[in-house]
């Protein structure tokens, strides 16, 4: 135990990553949401220098959101270091419930799960791995926003508390988060933080490799949330992103709108051709 939170504590971190010296804002990024009626935030750092590149920096560095999905690049770590996912290839079984989603109607394993978003899956990893667990780890990630406690304690139900407005994330402390993922930088075994890498790899060819988890939600006030947060590398060269959207439409296709708009946004400061 002593050698564990030894090792915990090297890792410690503040997700936190922009400093005023080191942004630029580029509000010619506004236009992709106006056109896509949306409202949120973009951020992509470029990790050889650093620097961020910007749209709506109050939002981005200083507002807070629920998870969603994007809470399944934490809950698998958890589930895989735990042990509670033997390994991607575990299966969970369908409960014979049909969901919204077609996707999730049917044996899954881990790394399909991810892929497919399931929540069904994700929700008996957490009632597995358990509440105190799942607290230790957090406090350990330091995830979530935090303003009058040093602590986010889960306060609601251990299978929902990434999804009720409960728990909380600002978008520079997504990026943090995938940044130190893909360097292997998180306390969890190397070797799991590239199974759940593997799994957020959904494009590679000879121009490009994006790696990404989404995330869907509805707010307090009932807007819908939209997340794409992830990596994209060009010439073996890094950079992390986050897209944020929300809007009060609840029919709005926010899973087609933040793809095509995170796609958008890349073509239009230069990715996607090999030449960053």
């Amino acid at each position: 135990m002593k050698r564990l939170t030894a090792v915990i504590a090297t890792f410690l971190f503040l997700l936190n990553a922009c400093s005023p010296d080191n942004v630029k804002e580029d509000n010619s990024l506004g236009k992709f949401f106006t056109d896509n009626k949306m409202e949120g935030c973009f951020a992509i750092m470029d990790n050889a220098s650093g620097k961020f590149t910007v749209y709506n920096l109050g939002r981005y560095r200083d507002s807070s959101y629920l998870p969603a999905s994007t809470f399944k690049i934490v809950n698998s770590l958890i589930g895989l270091q735990t042990g509670k996912i033997s390994s991607d290839s575990m299966v969970i079984q369908w409960d014979g419930v049909e969901r919204w989603m077609p996707d999730w109607n049917k044996d899954l394993n881990m790394y399909e799960a991810f892929r497919v978003s399931s929540l069904p899956y994700y929700q008996e990893v957490a009632r597995r791995i358990g509440k105190d667990t799942m607290q230790f780890w957090l406090d350990s990630l330091k995830y979530g926003a935090r303003s009058d406690t040093d602590q986010v304690v889960i306060r609601t139900a251990i299978d929902s508390f990434w999804i009720d407005n409960s728990l909380k994330i600002t978008p520079d402390q997504q990026l943090g988060l995938v940044k130190r993922l893909y360097f292997d930088q998180l306390p969890f075994f190397k070797s799991y933080q590239e199974t759940v890498k593997r799994a957020m790899l959904f494009e590679s060819n000879t121009n490009y490799r994006l790696g990404y988890k989404t995330g869907l939600g509805y707010r307090e006030n009932g807007n819908m949330l939209g997340w794409i947060v992830g990596w994209i590398e060009e010439n073996n060269h890094p950079f992390f992103f986050v897209l944020n959207l929300e809007t009060a439409d609840r029919n709005a296709p926010m899973i087609n709108i933040r793809k095509q708009m995170l796609k958008d946004i890349l073509k239009h400061l230069g990715f996607l051709e090999g030449k960053m």
